[in-house]
């Protein structure tokens, strides 16, 4: 049921936006928007890129101000929004997400200098009120939950690139409980165990939340209701995405069938004017039908633009299988294998998700799919004529963004007419114009369409997609569904979108514990199965520190300091591996900060594009080396914390 979009909004909500309008430059993303959220509401704030989401909550948060209209927050309202800066510094992860609670932070340090006998009172009240005490074993459950274990939670924050970083933001928001909780794509730096993890603890929030998304899962799992931004209006619906967009959708076909009346009306009447309207007899009658037609408008309904569709060339038939692999180890280094012991194999058919948590693999055995890593044992079967089509998690923002669509599919088939460019470009919505416009004048959305359409330019027999929804709006993740189950080839899927997963693929691989394995069930089991295993680790955990309380030092001091260097010694080579992948890191992210830089000068983009496109590649190049490093690292760390 569609419950708001016109009219002032009724006093009792929490939230009151009332007759917003608010202009970027000259563009006007809101007009006389209206709309109300009550207290303890779930809700999705929906639309196609672009339309002003992001800006709504920077309205509603006060960072910037309306052009017209305004937002009211009824009582003592506190907002808590997620940012897109990662956060830094050498806090430890877990005193950064406990300093989120600044009344908590400020009273603890004044217990420590206060001597007023009635204040000390006051002040140990409050914070039995915050449970204060038991704010600790809070803030590591959520970090817990966003895949940070309790040795990981003793580091430093800057020992981490910006997606693990974003994660503690996430953390330190969650766990501060804002009162009104703005998300922005909270999922866009987690995996999909952590996005499951998310979805059940929003559903328990104890306040209000507003949520931007493009995943369908969590909109239809976490929200109550959806609050549609569309041609500068807000509209507010009950239920969840899927009931949402039923209601729009049947709107629409009585709007188009209303219209349709209308128009059938116009042209009688039409007819009717033009027949008689210079007839004396008929003059007054014709008058009168002409004012009927000024009356007789369209219905202002929403007009519905063109969702962008996804096309992949039909590849040529192989025989099974395409991939076979006997016995085989990965890894990135000599004797470190970071999964063995490989038995699959890929027929031409197969749709394929890999499941695991972030650093047990799943992008090293994509890799190693697409050729792009060797085998360190074993026996690995290629048919000889595959053609693999890679898409990699940061493949869009590897493109030139000075060179045009054309441009970039010519560089890589430069014998090719440019004709079958255009009509592959075509295939994923670059047609005419759109094709010879700069990769840095397009949306997230459309480059990753772009870059898409740049690793199917074979007909390949494999994709494999890593992460291929992070800048698709939902309209274009149905059509990239609708495609990849019209495709002739196989797919190999890793995603944290649970909806794409379900949609596209018809068996799951588990990445885990060194090793890759069919999974026999579905996304639910999936999902029931981490659950159980997280319950387990809590029950696991409280018990081992039950059992330290009650264990009684039966150890001198001299056998202690024994036992302590026999530990550090028996790890002190898997510490330095770690120690080592954290430098390289370090010196590789410094290097993507001066390259990102150099790129923001202005003036590289006056004259020629020779000093920007060398620029751009060594980016991609130390974007790649990241992803790999990272990679290691984790690798390294869970071995290092597996053995302390």
């Amino acid at each position: 049921m569609v419950q708001g979009g016109a009219g002032r909004a009724k006093s009792p909500a929490m939230l009151h936006i009332n007759e917003l309008t608010f202009r970027l430059g000259p563009r006007v993303l809101l007009e006389r928007a209206t709309a109300a959220i009550d207290k303890g509401w779930r809700v999705g704030l929906v639309g196609r890129n672009g339309t002003g989401k992001t800006t709504l909550l920077r309205l509603i948060d006060g960072e910037v101000a309306p052009d017209g209209g305004d937002l009211r927050l009824t009582g003592r309202v506190r907002t808590g929004r997620l940012k897109q800066e990662a956060p830094s510094g050498p806090q430890r992860l877990i005193d950064f997400v406990l300093a989120a609670d600044t009344e908590r932070s400020a009273l603890l340090a004044e217990a420590e200098t206060v001597t007023d006998p009635h204040r000390i009172a006051e002040v140990h009240e409050r914070l039995t009120v915050i449970r204060a005490d038991s704010a600790p074993a809070r803030a590591a459950r959520i970090l817990a939950g966003l895949g940070f274990d309790e040795a990981a939670q003793q580091r430093r924050l800057d020992e981490y690139s910006g997606g693990w970083r974003m994660r503690v933001a996430l953390a330190s928001l969650l766990f501060s409980e804002p009162d009104l909780l703005l998300l922005d794509e909270p999922t866009n730096h987690l995996d999909l165990e952590a996005s499951f993890w998310l979805e059940s603890y929003l559903i328990s929030y104890p306040g209000t939340v507003l949520l931007v998304s493009h995943d369908r899962g969590l909109l239809n799992r976490v929200p109550t209701k959806i609050l549609h931004l569309e041609g500068q209006k807000l509209t507010l619906y009950s239920g969840n995405y899927d009931t949402f967009e039923r209601t729009r959708r049947e709107r629409l076909e009585r709007e188009a069938s209303s219209n349709a009346k209308i128009q059938a009306q116009r042209r009688h009447i039409q007819a009717f004017v033009d027949r008689f309207r210079y007839k004396a007899s008929k003059a007054r009658q014709a008058q009168s039908r002409i004012k009927m037609l000024e009356k007789l408008q369209p219905i202002a309904s929403v007009v519905e633009n063109q969702t962008v569709s996804f096309d992949f060339p039909t590849p040529e038939a192989l025989s099974p299988p395409i991939i076979s692999m006997e016995g085989c180890a990965v890894g990135y280094e000599p004797g470190r294998p970071i999964l063995t012991d490989l038995d699959l194999r890929l027929d031409m058919d197969d749709r394929i998700a890999l499941l695991g948590a972030n650093g047990n693999g799943k992008s090293t055995f994509a890799r190693l799919l697409a050729g792009r890593l060797k085998t360190q044992a074993g026996r690995l079967n290629r048919s000889p004529k595959l053609k693999v089509g890679y898409f990699a998690q940061d493949q869009a923002e590897t493109l030139d963004m000075s060179a045009t669509a054309l441009a970039h599919m010519a560089r890589l088939m430069p014998m090719e007419p440019e004709q079958r460019l255009r009509n592959h470009l075509g295939r994923f919505g670059f047609s005419g114009q759109k094709a010879e416009t700069a990769a840095g004048k397009l949306s997230g959305g459309e480059r990753a369409r772009l870059a898409l359409a740049l690793v199917s330019r074979e007909s390949p027999h494999l994709l494999i997609l890593d992460e291929p929804t992070n800048h698709l709006d939902i309209d274009s993740r149905e059509a990239l569904v609708q495609a990849l189950n019209t495709f002739e080839g196989a797919v190999v899927l890793v995603s944290h979108d649970a909806h794409l997963v379900e949609m596209v693929a018809d068996r799951l691989w588990l990445v885990a514990d060194g090793h890759v394995a069919g999974f026999e069930g579905d996304m639910a089991d999936y999902r029931e199965l981490l659950l159980a295993q997280r319950r387990a680790e809590r029950r696991e955990a409280r018990q081992e520190r039950e059992a330290e309380k009650d264990k009684a030092p039966v150890a001198s001091a001299k056998d202690r300091r024994k036992a302590a260097a026999d530990a550090r010694a028996a790890v002190a080579h898997l510490r330095r591996a770690a120690e080592q992948a954290e430098k390289a890191l370090h010196r590789l992210q410094a290097d993507k900060a001066n390259l990102e830089a150099a790129l923001a000068n202005p003036k590289l983009y006056d004259g020629g594009t020779e000093k920007l496109t060398e620029l751009q590649k060594q980016h991609a190049a130390v974007v790649a080396r990241i992803a790999e490093q990272e990679e290691r690292w984790l690798e390294a760390q869970s071995e290092l914390e597996a053995a302390s």
